[in-house]
């Protein structure tokens, strides 16, 4: 599943490319997503593209008096592409802005297309949504103050989008091994010492991974249509059995919330 990286990654493709563009049509192949594309999506047509934002892992288009909302679910992806290119069996839907389109490419449909002209904010989808890791608000006294009261594995805590958003299994795994934390250390008991050094490596993950162009496992392709290459700089995701690259202690994998989790044993207290 695209997460934070990989999404911040296509943003930072599309937006050059959108912003200022006038929407001049719009066209839903298949509107059963994860959620149905609204009817009255063809009503973009003339609005002007105004920006590309992120919130977590949705998209957020600012068509100034609304916002469509794209989530990639766990196949998707958004190119664009010149006007007339031919739509693959994939290709579920596109936002026609003169001399190219903006597609979105989805195999298992999971995932969304929506509009709303309310304040995106208050979104049911966004409201709950938890601090964005690569802002200022994650910093190590915030961090120290959201464990205190759970006692729940810091790997499930950090996946947890109410909490913090965005940072999904892979980058949990390697940010927990730049810190030098176990998985199922119990969120609360971390001390703010080691919750500076979490907050700084869940950062350094981010942006390493945005700059690699994200993970590319199965499906995942930027908005040029290349992959991401941050798999083959993997501390421990997905390495069980291999030598850790720091101590050679082979790297173990555990199961926690029906999630794989990777760490080193000797690394990671």
């Amino acid at each position: 599943m695209p997460e934070l990286p990989e999404v911040e990654v296509t943003r930072r493709g599309l937006e050059p490319q959108l912003a200022g563009r006038v929407i001049s049509g719009v066209a839903v192949r298949e509107p059963r997503l994860r959620w149905p594309v609204p009817k009255d999506v063809h009503r973009l047509t003339g609005r002007t593209v105004r920006a590309i934002q992120r919130r977590g892992k949705y998209l957020l288009i600012d068509c100034g008096d609304g916002y469509l909302i794209v989530h990639l679910g766990m196949s998707g992806s958004l190119r664009v592409l010149p006007i007339g290119t031919p739509a693959q069996k994939h290709d579920h839907f596109d936002l026609q802005l003169g001399d190219r389109i903006l597609r979105l490419r989805d195999p298992r449909r999971f995932g969304a297309v929506l509009w709303t002209s309310a304040d995106i904010e208050t979104h049911p989808l966004l409201v709950h949504l938890g601090i964005e890791p690569l802002s200022r608000a994650l910093h190590p006294a915030r961090l120290h103050q959201l464990t205190r009261p759970h006692r729940t594995g810091i790997k499930q805590f950090l996946m947890d989008g109410r909490r913090i958003v965005g940072v999904g299994n892979i980058y949990a795994n390697e940010s927990l091994f730049l810190a030098g934390i176990h998985p199922r250390t119990a969120a609360g008991k971390l001390s703010l010492e080691r919750c500076t050094k979490l907050a700084a490596a869940i950062k350094h993950t981010l942006r390493a991974a945005i700059r690699a162009g994200g993970s590319t496992l199965r499906d995942f392709v930027g908005a040029d249509g290349a992959a991401g290459y941050f798999q083959q700089r993997y501390w421990v995701y997905d390495r069980a059995g291999k030598p850790c690259r720091r101590c050679a202690s082979p790297i173990r994998k555990i199961q926690q919330g029906q999630r794989s989790t990777y760490y080193c044993p000797t690394c990671q207290r």
